[in-house]
């Protein structure tokens, strides 16, 4: 599958969350007139019907689970991948209603990041679109931790009108960014003490792509200000890379460690895994620690930033093979483009 010619870079973010929007809200009148274990009934003929309508998510997904189960793949394993989006969706309504006795929710990894909360310093949790992410909003803030999503302010906009749709009461702060402004509340919400997440797995609008060289990572400036702008929470430095990811070279943006070392913060790998029936799993790790008081390793800010982002490729592979089913990228992550700077060996 390709991407259609003419095709604006990051229409997928709005098609994406267009259609979330659309699911979030059947789900929703789903999950309050008949409760879970009903609920839960209804996602098989939703499947069903996805996997036989959606051709572009069905061959994506496909196309994805060949490479991650390394066999012939069957639509029953499409089957399968669709179900298991399906709940993760399903769930969102009764993690945002906080209806937390309804989990088990383990958590794997998190001393690094709890120490830095105790101390008072924020964290950029770096995520991917790998299980759900409001599972693990849902639990920090249960238990007491500030949590804020970064994301472009179309998305911003779409997704807080659907979660305002399923529970009004529910407190959500997001950072629209790529607006004026943005980057100084981040500082300061990290500043407090708060975590940012972001997701790293897609490429967006206004990312700058290609250079003559190795892109430059940019510090700090005295007093802690944003020297330079910053769009989609991308330095306009940052460049897309072409990482090996499941067997073959796939578009990374390098942006949100650029960002965390703009702003000296340390980086946690984020994922709220889903092992079935009621049960999540947080799965957390360090991907790099920009802070002053941090080592270094006798890398540079430029050579530490390429490291957190192969991490983060590696890692995110790692969980891809654990949990399969766990991946929700319906599109065609593969895509060439010629425009995409080869990653640095």
């Amino acid at each position: 599958m390709s991407t259609p010619a003419g095709r604006a870079p990051g229409a997928w973010a709005r098609e994406r969350e267009r259609s979330n929007l659309w699911t979030l809200r059947l789900m929703r009148w789903i999950a309050i007139r008949a409760g879970r274990p009903a609920a839960r009934l209804v996602l098989h003929p939703i499947t069903l019907y996805f996997l036989l309508v959606n051709g572009r998510a069905r061959r994506a997904s496909m196309n994805y689970l060949v490479r991650v189960l390394a066999r012939p793949v069957r639509w029953a394993d499409a089957y399968r991948h669709i179900h298991h989006f399906a709940a993760t969706i399903l769930d969102r309504v009764y993690f945002l209603q906080e209806r937390f006795d309804a989990f088990e929710v383990t958590s794997t990894g998190a001393d690094p990041m709890q120490a830095s909360l105790a101390s008072g310093d924020g964290v950029i949790l770096v995520g991917a679109h790998l299980g759900s992410f409001e599972a693990l909003r849902a639990s920090a803030q249960h238990r007491g931790a500030r949590v804020a999503m970064l994301m472009y302010e179309e998305n911003a906009r779409l997704i807080n009108a659907a979660l305002a749709a399923v529970a009004p009461n529910v407190q959500l702060h997001t950072i629209a960014l790529g607006r004026p402004g943005a980057m100084l509340e981040l500082r300061r919400w990290l500043d407090d003490g708060g975590l940012a997440g972001l997701l790293a797995d897609r490429t967006l609008p206004g990312h700058s792509r290609g250079s003559a060289g190795p892109p430059r990572a940019s510090s700090p400036p005295p007093g802690g200000g944003c020297s330079e702008a910053v769009a989609g929470g991308h330095s306009s430095r940052s460049r897309t890379l072409r990482l090996d990811f499941l067997g073959q070279p796939a578009r990374f943006s390098d942006g949100p460690f650029r960002l965390a070392a703009m702003l000296r913060r340390q980086v946690v790998f984020m994922a709220g895994l889903y092992h079935g029936a009621n049960r999540y799993e947080l799965r957390f790790a360090e991907l790099a620690d920009f802070r002053p008081q941090a080592a270094t390793g006798g890398l540079d800010v430029e050579q530490r930033v390429q490291a957190a982002m192969r991490a983060y490729v590696a890692l995110l592979e790692s969980l891809c093979r654990e949990t399969p089913y766990n991946w929700f990228n319906f599109f065609d992550f593969w895509a060439d483009d010629a425009a995409v700077t080869p990653a640095p060996h």
